[in-house]
């Protein structure tokens, strides 16, 4: 039985900081992991990072960019916290070695970003995810104190007699054996969920693993109908097109060659939040002034070529190969697509979430610094600052307790529902049609616009296919790398999310950040300015409220 002072799952950012955060204080780190930690989804995070290093900046600034693009949901003293330490965790990251953009005087270089009122947002070209991932990768190798358990699938998280956490059930991928891990902490940063949606910029292994284990485990999940719409992704296929072209001044048009931001945001254009972003371009689409393929036009060739050729290159690769288009000379067609969940597990500004020893960073958690819309370039420090900030508290909260023991039930119980699973003869439907059927019904009814009628519409299926899955067989009935078997099981938390995404949909009756209620148009502080938590209560979630943290910044219109 593997033990440790503190157990991370998820090597992506958040969970490779929280990991070196840890292990930095001499405690014992595993580090778990689907995949092999360098292909975790950080590596998708293109744009850049947002630190208020400018003398001509403050962290104030930023601070009040990222609660405005909140639209006044994200709790104010976790914003301060993260924009007041971004500057230091910039440097630092400067330091251990990532190669950050410089300017012809060799200073850090700096390019705008949507919602931003200074060009704040670090980058390595539009790879910078990539980048970071690999130098905290070389940092994890460096410490004895760390053990990576790499192509591991943790199943559920196991608790001790008093219901405190303890560890983890995890099956190990080579081979189809089970494992009960001990810690005294453990820190969830499993990314997002979001393969509930198709198509996704996310990729195939942001299941919403950890947000349904926690989920099940007692722990509230908030802010979960906040689901981000990305302005621009490849039709059908869902790759994203960074907003750094936007930032460094690509323009959208519709099919008259409008530049229709003017129409949306005069200030801001194509730079205004996210959420604005998205609405406009279905706007445009909806109203009949898209092209006949159901898009908008991104011109990227108002940018400088070898400016585009420096800065933007892997989107120049995605163009060529995915669309055909070489974005230099013409115009690429992009519309809305799903790309960020603000919502998750509900945690404070240490990471800890309701049930004790249970923690958890980045994409899966809510602080809640996001709110309503995450800016771009905040994800990217999200994960760092909050992951540091997890695994130091985690490995103090440690600091002399004794190894706890798991109550003992959860590891037969996992080995019983995946034999179950193998053991199946195949009478139902396929796990892939299941998929097919809820991505589908979450972007048709659950993604920029939303109503009553759809959202219920939306829950019946979610509902169904949770019975259905719960008789799946698999083709696959072998142990070595059964990616039948982990399918079942992903499948299952992704519709844990599902339900949970429809439920706070459905119960915010209001517009607001990526929330926005065709039925309810309008912004409704004196009801709706709090936060939704769902907590696993029978065949619904039950459904509770918190109060949004306010500090410096009362809630104003939001225009851009």
């Amino acid at each position: 039985m593997p033990q440790h002072d503190v157990l991370v799952i998820g090597a992506g950012l958040a969970g490779q900081r929280a990991a070196l955060a840890a292990a930095e204080t001499g405690a014992s780190v595993g580090v778990i992991s689907k995949v092999h930690p360098v292909r975790s989804h950080s590596n998708a995070a293109a744009g850049g990072i947002n630190a208020a290093l400018d003398p001509e900046d403050s962290w104030e600034s930023h601070a009040f960019d990222t609660v405005k693009g909140s639209d006044y949901l994200g709790d104010q003293d976790a914003i301060e916290v993260m924009c007041r330490e971004a500057p230091d965790e910039v440097l630092r990251l400067e330091h251990l070695g990532v190669t950050f953009h410089r300017s012809d005087e060799g200073k850090l270089g700096t390019r705008a970003f949507g919602g931003a009122s200074a060009a704040r947002t670090y980058y390595v070209a539009d790879i910078t995810g990539q980048a970071l991932l690999h130098v905290l990768y070389e940092q994890l190798m460096k410490h004895d104190e760390v053990t990576r358990y790499e192509e591991w699938f943790t199943t559920a998280l196991a608790r001790d007699d008093s219901g405190r956490l303890a560890g983890a059930v995890t099956r190990n991928i080579r081979d189809g054996s089970l494992e009960l891990f001990t810690a005294k902490a453990v820190i969830l940063a499993t990314g997002g969920n979001g393969q509930i949606f198709n198509p996704t910029t996310n990729a195939l292994i942001c299941t919403g693993d950890g947000i349904a284990m926690a989920y099940r485990a007692g722990a509230p999940l908030m802010d979960m109908e906040m689901v981000q719409y990305h302005p621009t992704t490849l039709a059908g296929i869902g790759l994203l097109i960074t907003e750094g072209a936007r930032g460094e001044g690509a323009h959208l048009l519709n099919a008259e060659g409008e530049r229709f931001m003017e129409n949306y945001a005069p200030n801001k254009m194509e730079l205004a939040s996210r959420d604005v972003v998205s609405r406009a371009e279905q706007t445009e689409i909806n109203e009949g002034r898209g092209f006949p393929d159901g898009t908008v036009a991104l011109d990227i060739t108002v940018v400088p070529r070898h400016r585009i050729l420096q800065s933007l290159r892997e989107i120049v690769n995605v163009g060529r190969d995915f669309a055909g288009v070489d974005i230099t000379s013409e115009p690429i067609h992009i519309k809305p697509g799903n790309h960020y969940v603000m919502g998750g597990i509900k945690t404070d500004i240490d990471g800890q979430t309701d049930v004790p020893g249970l923690y958890a960073a980045g994409e899966c958690a809510c602080v809640s610094v996001h709110g309503g819309n995450r800016l771009g370039a905040n994800s990217l420090l999200d994960t760092l600052i909050f992951g540091r900030r997890s695994g130091v508290h985690a490995a103090q909260m440690g600091r002399g307790m004794a190894q706890p023991t798991p109550a003992g039930s959860e590891l037969a119980r996992e080995r019983e529902a995946i034999q179950s699973i193998i053991s199946r003869d195949r009478s139902g439907r396929r796990l892939s049609e299941i998929k097919a059927e809820m991505g589908k019904v979450m972007d048709e009814q659950v993604s920029v616009f939303r109503d009553e009628e759809r959202l219920r519409g939306a829950l019946e299926v979610v509902k169904r296919l949770q019975e259905e899955v719960k008789t799946v067989a698999v083709d696959d009935k072998g142990s070595v790398f059964n990616q039948d078997v982990l399918g079942a099981l992903e499948l299952q938390f992704m519709l844990d999310n599902a339900e949970c995404i429809v439920m706070g949909a459905i119960e915010r009756k209001e517009s607001r950040g990526a929330q926005f209620r065709t039925d309810f148009p309008e912004r409704n502080d004196d009801e709706w300015l709090k936060h939704i938590n769902l907590t696993a209560d029978g065949d619904i979630p039950a459904v509770s409220y918190s109060d949004v943290t306010m500090t410096q910044w009362e809630p104003e219109e939001r225009t851009y």
